[in-house]
């Protein structure tokens, strides 16, 4: 796996396999691109900085004791 941050576009990138892309689905400021097999090749946060700074506030609001935190972003 390579992690790549493009600090210009704030674009955080999971890159599982290095084969062609074939269709992707977005949901909100993720993408995951995926090959001719459905399988996941890629994982792009767009907007990271903003995504995982309210990730990263959610997790550190929850209670310490939780099992679970659950978090939606929009």
């Amino acid at each position: 796996m390579k992690i790549s941050y493009d600090g210009e576009g704030d674009t955080l990138s999971f890159l599982i396999r290095e084969t062609q892309i074939d269709h992707a689905e977005e949901n909100g400021p993720i993408i995951v691109n995926f090959d001719e097999n459905n399988s996941v090749v890629e994982i792009e946060i767009l907007n990271a900085s903003k995504v995982l700074g309210d990730f990263l506030t959610v997790l550190l609001q929850a209670k310490p004791k939780a099992k679970i935190v659950e978090v939606k972003l929009e």
